[in-house]
């Protein structure tokens, strides 16, 4: 089998070939090889060699980098880094004398401020929420070290909690971890168990890819619902309970544990039950709807992916759901219909998707995959998946 890089640059070749509107005949005929040996280097069976590939890009005129170069990172790596480092220098913040000249606000207006900016984040607003958020983490740490309250450090956990959601929409996941450990912090000295396992389920999920330590994962979400078991019973710990169910779910279905997986897909569809759609406990949107999409995407991770497509089709989404969730929801979908066949559908979701949440579609992993997935699938790509590709740098 070829290298790593070399498996990449044949599947560069056949993206955009696929955009050129060649197949894989037509490319050989335009270069000095055999159609066989173009489809073997395409599928990864075959190294691409110096010379095949300089072939390759003179018949699809492009640059040899084209097909060679790293990724395209849709990112735009510069202007990242110029948003996030203020973020990162906010959190630092915590056990620093504030600033001479900082007036914070009341605690109301914090509060308000806090709130505003889960709402942002919510709504896919994420350059906007990065831009914002190290003026409101410093005034809310300033408020917190000079006239301490419960109300207050749950603010500033709050505002911890959209530099995680922040962080983590643009692949930084080092500073997201860095968030989520000053929200425990916070949420400590707030004494709100609600806000610790809500946080347990934020650091959970990030032990949901496929190599990661999943027992973890699952610890971390046991441990969110030990802290829940010190609210009692009523309609915001069994929301929180439910979500860390959820949270529960994917790991499980990410270690391919189908057992495990259906057993907490189940727990959180018995509370849904009894809570209905919950959409405000700490910005958490609990409900049916949301374990139908949790569904969905656990369905994805075991690969069950027809099972998948039928879960997706019987969501119907709140009309005050989250564009974030939406737009979410949307690119598994997408996934789902196109593991299946349906293409044209797993276009128009991806679309639809782009045009609610633009930001964090064009960011989402599983968006680029599918529409990866869909080039190779495809012989001739239509124009708007050729616009969708370009978008996100590919």
């Amino acid at each position: 089998m070829p290298a790593q890089d070399e498996e990449h640059v044949g599947i560069r070749i056949a993206a955009l070939r696929k955009r050129g509107g060649l197949t894989q005949d037509g490319l050989a005929q335009l270069i000095p090889y055999s159609y066989s040996l173009l489809r073997h280097v395409e599928s990864g069976h075959r190294a691409a060699s110096p010379q095949l590939v300089e072939a390759v890009a003179s018949a699809l005129r492009v640059d040899v980098t084209a097909l060679t170069g790293p990724p395209v990172n849709p990112q735009q790596p510069a202007r990242i880094a110029a948003l996030v480092r203020p973020v990162r220098e906010a959190l630092d913040l915590y056990d620093l004398p504030p600033a001479p000249d900082l007036r914070p606000r009341s605690a109301a207006e914090l509060t308000s401020s806090a709130e505003t900016m889960c709402r942002l984040v919510r709504a896919t607003e994420i350059f906007r929420a990065a831009t914002e958020l190290p003026a409101l983490l410093a005034e809310l740490t300033a408020a917190c070290q000079e006239r301490p309250s419960g109300e207050l450090w749950r603010a500033l956990a709050s505002g911890y909690r959209s530099a995680h959601d922040v962080a983590t929409k643009f692949g930084q996941y080092d500073l997201a971890a860095l968030a989520l450990d000053r929200m425990g912090w916070a949420a400590e000295r707030a004494g709100d168990p609600m806000l610790g396992a809500i946080r347990q389920y934020k650091r959970a999920l990030g032990y949901r890819s496929r190599d990661a330590q999943h027992r973890i994962g699952l610890a971390m979400t046991a441990e969110g619902q030990q802290m829940i078991a010190q609210s009692g019973q009523d309609t915001e710990a069994l929301a929180v309970s439910g979500q860390l169910h959820l949270g529960a779910a994917v790991i499980a279905a990410r270690a391919g544990d189908v057992d495990r997986a259906e057993q907490h897909l189940d727990q959180a569809r018995g509370i849904a039950q009894r809570t209905g759609e919950v959409g405000d406990v700490h910005w958490l949107s609990f409900g049916p709807a949301n374990v139908a999409t949790h569904a969905v995407y656990a369905r994805l991770a075991l690969r069950q992916y027809d099972k998948a497509y039928d879960a997706a089709r019987k969501v119907r989404m709140p009309n005050n759901w989250a564009t974030s969730r939406r737009a979410g929801h949307l690119v598994d979908r997408a996934r789902a219909e196109m593991e299946t066949g349906r293409t044209e559908a797993a276009l128009t979701s991806l679309v639809t998707a782009r045009r609610l949440a633009p930001q964090q579609t064009r960011h989402h992993a599983g968006a680029r995959e599918t529409i990866k997935g869909l080039l190779h699938i495809q012989r001739r790509t239509p124009d708007t998946l050729n616009h969708l590709a370009t978008w996100v740098g590919m």
